[in-house]
């Protein structure tokens, strides 16, 4: 029916970058929150940046002024961009839609996670 794809990930220095990618595809009638969430080995998952479908931003102290979270609604794409990457960065991060979609049933709306992309920040 519905599903999300992440690409981007990757091995990356210290200080440096890397761009996320998500595109969303199926029966979608409507894309609402678009969201990225990383989890570290040994912790929970944690929300590192959303945007509403109207383009309201939000993020955590923890990646406020490195990470950019944008959307293109017309590709049904969310996009992670982290600068200055830190060690502590390290997970891997996935992507998460709320989003309506035509079910064998009729309208369905629920949440919906991508199969996760690794990213390590090593020298």
């Amino acid at each position: 029916q519905v599903q999300l794809v992440e690409s981007g990930g990757g091995l990356v220095q210290p200080g440096g970058s890397l761009r996320l990618s998500c595109v969303a595809s199926g029966r979608i009638l409507s894309i609402n929150d678009m969201g990225w969430y990383r989890q570290a080995p040994g912790k929970s998952r944690e929300l590192v940046a959303s945007i509403t479908s109207g383009g309201r931003t939000n993020y955590p102290d923890s990646v406020k002024g490195r990470f950019t979270i944008s959307r293109d609604n017309a590709k049904n794409t969310v996009y992670l961009q982290m600068d200055s990457l830190k060690p502590e960065d390290t997970a891997v991060y996935y992507c998460n839609a709320d989003l309506a979609y035509s079910a064998t049933y009729g309208y369905a709306r629920r949440n919906f996670w991508g199969q996760g992309t690794q990213v390590t920040v090593s020298s």
